[in-house]
């Protein structure tokens, strides 16, 4: 199933080797890995019907936090743009481009600080993430030491969280059940449960907030816009398959991969479908000035019009484009990764290669664009 494979994935990617290279945006080395090598280069239906929801569960049905944490309120746009520093979201935003306002770190160094091997968030000076005991945790950043507070949710955490407006989301499944997973909000400061929402398959990725509401998808094959203040769910749409992947928000658009081999756009509000795009093995989405990039399994990335979802460029790579190493989107270039070891810099109006780096190892995850500088993860 691509939801297990997916899950292999993301456990190998909680291990990766962390690549001692920074890339200037115009893709010149600063500082390169064993093995890397610059290389300039230049070439070249209709929609399904609501169905009555899951129930939210309201109020503290998971465990009781142990410790009051004392960081800021997180803060989220919900236009899609990208947050304040005192919210996270996977890959930047709700549409997902990986491009972080900030100036990035001043200087490097090669000394590692602390180290936890598992899907984290940071937002107001706070580490959320899981630990292996089953809990969710909130850690001071500085030290990874200090503990924030802990709750313990009814199943195993999976994804990246996600902190907007003061309250932290992160997806789960029933030990040794996929078909009961639940979306789960924390108060931020505390880690008091503030609702919790039930689904009849795992949720296994990070969610999207935009405009006061979650984005969330499930193995049960549905997308699901749940209320971000109540937990109540709004609407639902059904996908032709598991729904293991990461929504992208943009423009009242959510956009979804399915294991069904298509990419679905979606009307927020009236929750019709806009198109589908079918593609073996389709990625993450990232939606940047009206374009949606994605790529596949086959090596393939894919520019569509977003509002109708007719091809722009495609471009091929020389290996296969995880899922997790979707494109990123920054100052009119898309980079993108493969299991040949590359980082493609490609024109994001053509779709032709500014350039290559070659690593040591495959790139199984997207890179991150902060203050005109590239930073890539290998395995």
């Amino acid at each position: 199933m691509r939801f297990t494979s997916h899950l292999h994935s993301r456990i190998a990617m909680s291990w990766v080797l962390l690549v001692a290279f920074i890339l200037s945006a115009c893709g010149t080395l600063i500082q390169e890995a064993p093995g890397g090598t610059p290389t300039q280069e230049a070439s070249g239906s209709a929609p399904t019907q609501e169905a009555p929801g899951g129930t939210p569960t309201q109020e503290a049905s998971g465990g009781a936090p142990t410790q009051e944490a004392s960081g800021g309120a997180p803060t989220q746009e919900a236009s899609g743009g990208a947050p304040t520093q005192e919210a996270f979201m996977l890959r930047a935003n709700p549409a997902r481009t990986g491009v972080f306002p900030s100036d990035g770190p001043t200087t490097i160094s090669n000394k590692l600080v602390w180290y936890i091997p598992q899907d984290l968030a940071v937002a107001g000076g706070v580490v959320y993430g899981r630990g292996y005991d089953g809990h969710f945790y909130a850690t001071d950043v500085r030290t990874g030491r200090e503990l924030k507070w802990s709750f313990k949710p009814d199943g195993a955490v999976f994804g990246v969280p996600t902190v907007a407006d003061g309250v932290v989301y992160f997806g789960s499944s029933r030990e040794g059940d996929l078909r009961d997973g639940r979306l789960y909000a924390l108060d931020a400061r505390t880690g008091q449960e503030k609702w919790s929402f039930r689904t009849d398959g795992a949720v296994g990725f990070s969610p999207a907030v935009a405009g006061g509401v979650v984005y969330v998808e499930s193995s049960d094959g549905w997308v699901y816009a749940i209320d971000a203040r109540t937990g109540q769910e709004k609407w639902r749409f059904k996908t032709g398959g598991e729904v293991a992947d990461v929504p992208a928000v943009a423009d009242g658009v959510v956009y979804v991969g399915s294991s069904d081999g298509r990419l679905y756009a979606i009307d927020a509000k009236t929750v019709q479908e806009k198109w589908r795009f079918e593609a073996i093995g389709v990625g993450f989405p990232t939606i940047a000035d009206g374009v949606v990039y994605v790529g596949s399994e086959l090596g393939w990335i894919y520019a569509l019009d977003a509002e109708t979802g007719q091809k722009k460029w495609t471009f091929k790579t020389d290996g296969i484009v995880y899922p997790f190493a979707s494109p990123v989107v920054a100052g009119g270039v898309v980079y993108v990764g493969n299991n040949d070891g590359r980082l493609y810099a490609l024109d994001a109006r053509t779709g032709q290669e500014n350039w290559h780096f070659q690593t040591a190892e495959d790139v199984i995850v997207s890179a991150v664009v902060e203050g005109g500088t590239v930073y890539l993860i290998s395995h």
